[in-house]
């Protein structure tokens, strides 16, 4: 899919990515942002 090895080990790792890499996340696995993201509240 285009994705280097950096970018698989941030996702892996729950590490920031950027939106540029989330539109290509998406656009490869057909799917919308809410179908792989989770926004969760720091308490």
């Amino acid at each position: 899919m285009g994705f280097s090895a950096n970018t698989i080990h941030r996702i892996k790792k729950g590490q920031p990515m950027t939106t540029k890499t989330l539109d290509a996340l998406c656009a490869a696995l057909d799917c919308e942002v809410s179908d792989i993201l989770r926004y969760e509240k720091d308490e």
